[in-house]
């Protein structure tokens, strides 16, 4: 059995609420809802004179409804919320396309909005809404007065409104007279003028005929190019390097995608608080958009603690300090601490150690690029080996879009193993290089879209005078069904290869293991590897993953979920299907805002002595 408890971080600052898993700590009286000097409970019952998505936008737009099993403020603040009701249900219909739509109110039997708001009304008091959506309108005549030329720039393209349902014969809804707007606006804008603007918007809704007529009219605006950037609100931030960061050229010209990435590139350095572009009243006679950049810088440290427990590998902990922005321009240092195998009997022989600390340099050559330095020391005890090592690597890493990520530079290791090999000193320099394409829609909890990463690691062993390289490639993809995707399947594909000498001049860490959360659940971490033939499992050459999982919904918090996952890890050649371990189990998830809680309980289904009967695992996100 293994469960884990999720570490947290906290601030080096004052003392403030905060909550984890619904549970408040260090929570000031000041912050909670003030109490209602004079409570007016109410029922209420709403009655709407349609089905489907009209019943449903009718349902969700009423706050008498939403807030029905709490107390309002009084009558008066009864009342008000009566009276709100009445403009968010006809917005809803028109949102649905119902312009001659009726509602009524009547708290108490009388329509709210002929009652006062000092009335005495009883404790509880009945109120009933009862909504007729009337007749659909549909579009007759659409009208786009200078609507944006059509590019061939892929990156300038935007759909045009008839794609958003904007066109004779269609659904007459309120949201999509906005949203032909807004791609209006938008499709001016990807071509540079970053004033575009709705001048009139006239709706006409004929009820005799059930039509509407809309004209909208935009004026685009003079082209623009960016400005000049100024920085305000920074502390110990240098303001020319916030302004570097954005990536925004004066005299380009203007792009809203540039104005996006610029922000992303803010939210990357993980110093502020928050950080805003905002652009000048107007475009200057030169054609130029100034913009200001208003920041709001973070503290500069943070701490945080976490801990887990297995009842094989008994109590860990660990902790880390992060110092944010040690020289003016973004810089990072984060050291990180471990103890792990805290088992009973006590035995500090069988603990495991992990210290190490990382440096991160943002906008090394570019404002994707960053200089990441790592040193660490650890001692760890496998189920197949024992390692005490030193380590350390210094590269770069690029975001070149979005999606892809570059990585590469050079490390070097000092190691002492203890396996089947017996005690064995290693000394490996070499080089590292990665690339991760993440076209997932989520990358805690996808539903559609794939995930690919590449890792390749030429290296030199020193003590023993061999060349060799490891490269693995893994692969994710999601498939979403139903509306809003509340069934899920999932699949991962790991393969691994390493091209050196014999197994026993390879050091153990460069070497395939398999088993373990990450990898074949319902086995031991790294317990999946080469038997020598007496027994003894070392690692191997080759490694092949597969996992599959089905998830489901079962609530709009609690989800289930059934998996298989398979593991072959060979020494020269792929093994046979005996070889193949395998693993399955069933889970449950609990969403939240942060990700969904993840609780999977696996069991091997070809066993072999020394497996546990079954695993559990805990953790915060999918398992892939």
């Amino acid at each position: 059995m293994c469960v884990a408890l999720a570490g947290f971080g906290v601030t080096a600052a004052p003392v403030a609420a905060f909550e984890i898993f619904g549970m408040k700590f260090f929570e000031d009286e000041s912050d909670a809802d003030a109490v209602i000097a004079d409570p007016q409970p109410y029922s209420v019952i709403i009655t709407v004179n349609a089905t489907g998505d009209v019943e449903s936008a009718v349902r969700n737009a009423s706050a008498l409804v939403a807030d029905q099993n709490e107390p309002a403020s009084g009558a008066a603040g009864l009342l008000a919320k009566a009276r709100g009701d009445y403009r968010r249900i006809v917005a809803a219909l028109y949102n649905e396309g119902h312009y001659g739509g009726t509602v009524s109110i009547r708290v108490g039997g009388v329509e709210a909005a002929n009652l006062a708001p000092d009335v005495d009304l009883p404790d509880p008091v009945d109120v009933a809404v009862v909504v007729d959506p009337g007749p659909l309108f549909r579009f007759s005549s659409v009208n786009l007065i200078n609507q944006a030329v059509p590019t061939s720039d892929s990156f300038d393209h935007v759909e045009p409104p008839l794609s958003a349902g904007f066109g004779t014969g269609e659904i007459a809804k309120s949201s999509v007279i906005l949203r032909a707007e807004q791609l209006a606006l938008e499709a001016w804008r990807q071509q540079g003028h970053a004033k575009a603007a709705i001048v009139s918007r006239d709706v006409v809704a004929d009820h005799a005929s059930q039509l509407v007529d809309v004209t909208i009219t935009v004026n685009p605006g003079p082209k623009a190019a960016f400005g000049a950037v100024t920085v305000t609100g920074t502390e110990r931030m240098d303001p020319e390097f916030v302004r570097r960061q954005t990536g925004l050229t004066e005299g380009e010209e203007y792009d809203p995608d540039e104005l996006a990435l610029a922000q992303r590139r803010l939210d990357r350095l993980e110093v502020f608080r928050a950080a805003r572009l905002e652009a000048a009243e107007a475009i200057g006679s030169d054609g130029l958009l100034p913009y200001n950049l208003i920041v709001q810088e973070l503290p500069g440290r943070r701490f945080g603690v976490g801990a887990n427990y297995s009842t094989v590998d008994g109590l860990g902990l660990e902790a880390f300090h992060l110092w944010r922005n040690l020289f003016g321009q973004a810089e990072r240092l984060r050291l990180d601490a471990r103890v792990a195998s805290i088992a009973w009997p006590i035995d500090t022989a069988q603990f495991d150690y992990f210290f190490g600390g990382t440096f991160t340099k943002p906008g090394m050559f570019t404002p994707d690029t960053d200089l990441i330095a790592a040193v660490s020391a650890e001692r760890t005890i496998y189920p197949t080996y024992s390692e005490t090592s030193a380590a350390g690597r210094v590269g770069l890493t690029h975001m070149l879009s979005d999606q892809i990520t570059l990585e590469g530079g050079t490390q070097f290791e000092i190691n002492r193993f203890d396996d089947a090999f017996g005690t064995r000193d290693f000394k490996t320099v070499g080089l590292y290089g990665g690339a991760v394409l993440d076209f997932r829609n989520d990358s805690v909890d996808a539903t559609s879209g794939w995930y690919g990463a590449v890792n390749l690691e030429p290296f030199y062993e020193l003590n023993y005078g061999n060349a060799a390289a490891r490269m693995t490639v893994e692969g994710r993809t999601y498939f979403g069904f139903g509306e809003d995707d509340p069934f899920v399947l999932a699949g991962r594909l790991k393969v691994g290869a390493l091209v050196g000498p014999s197994l026993a001049e390879i050091p153990p860490d460069k070497l395939f293991f398999a088993g373990g959360g990450g990898s074949v659940r319902g086995y031991g971490f790294k317990s999946i590897g080469v038997d020598n033939g007496a027994g003894v499992i070392t690692g191997g050459r080759y490694l092949l993953e597969a996992s599959i999982e089905a998830r489901a919904k079962v609530t709009e918090d609690i989800g289930v979920v059934g998996f298989v996952d398979g593991g072959y890890v060979a020494a020269d050649v792929f093994p046979a299907l005996t070889d193949l371990r395998i693993g399955a189990g069933v889970g449950v998830r609990y969403y939240t805002g942060l990700g969904p809680l993840r609780l999977d309980v696996a069991v091997p289904l070809n066993k072999r002595a020394g497996d546990p009967d079954y695993a559990l695992y805990v953790g915060i996100g999918q398992a892939f």
